[in-house]
């Protein structure tokens, strides 16, 4: 099977380059500088605080499944996961592979989300950090399978200094190595990003591979309360859960129902 995300990669360092010539570097770099300083919302605070955990996803496509809400709202859903209970959001902005873009944070934001958005893409160049600063994301994914090792430490300062949180995702216990970079919390994709397969019992493989102190993300393929129960027992903190939801009529009512049944 050809592998997705290496082509995900391959285009999402073509797209860097030419957003650098539409918004060259100086020119983003100033925008930002003008909106540092003050309090961002923590990630890893709401979550180390809250009772579920639950870190609702704005997902309108996939590549294994194609649209999945082709009409979704970023000024709807997120507020909407906001007021029915999620601790934070996660926002998709690849355009191409699935279906998002930047502006979408920006429109969460203006529609009175005020809870932390993760900015969730290919981050692959510094350049991706500042726009996540510029748009109103509170954090950003890193994928160590995206990443050298020493790539993963550059981006992680480099967020720090745009007072973003990271969230690195890793999949398989080599990867857990890259919990040596210090990110903010330590994210377990129960989904191959190569295949597309789906196995929750990864989070519960790796979870003592993780830094005991580490605040813990499982992601991908939670779609049982009871799951989350388990995966509390483990030791995670969070949950991505973004399918689920955002398949059907009102993601924001699916999400209070999941929290009640936790």
């Amino acid at each position: 099977m050809k592998d997705i995300l290496e082509e995900i990669v391959a285009w999402k360092r073509v797209e860097v380059e030419t957003m650098k010539k539409i918004l060259p570097e100086r020119e983003i770099h100033s925008r930002v500088e003008k909106i540092l300083g003050g309090e961002t919302a923590s990630l890893r605070k709401a979550l180390a605080e809250s009772g579920s955990g639950i870190i609702a996803e704005f997902k309108r496509k996939s590549p294994s499944k194609g649209w999945i809400k082709e009409e979704g709202k970023a000024a709807e859903i997120p507020l909407a996961y906001q007021s029915n209970g999620a601790s934070a959001v996660s926002i998709l902005t690849d355009e191409k592979y699935f279906g998002g873009c930047d502006a979408f944070i920006t429109e969460a934001r203006k529609s009175g989300v005020t809870i932390p958005i993760l900015y969730k893409n290919f981050v692959v160049d510094e350049y991706q950090l500042f726009q996540a600063r510029l748009c109103g994301a509170s954090a950003v994914l890193l994928i160590a399978a995206d990443l050298k090792n020493s790539e993963c430490r550059s981006l992680t300062d480099m967020a720090h200094e745009l007072q973003l949180e990271v969230l690195l995702e890793m999949h398989n216990e080599r990867e857990t190595e890259y919990a040596e970079t210090e990110p903010d919390l330590c994210g377990i994709n129960n989904r191959n990003l190569g295949t597309f397969i789906t196995d929750v019992e990864n989070s519960f493989r790796l979870a003592s591979l993780l830094p005991a102190d580490a605040i813990k993300v499982s992601e991908s393929g939670i779609s049982n309360p009871e799951t989350v129960r388990s995966l509390r027992l483990a030791g995670y903190r969070g949950f991505l859960i973004g399918e689920n939801f955002m398949k059907t009529e009102s993601p924001g009512m699916a999400l209070k129902n999941f929290i009640e049944e936790i």
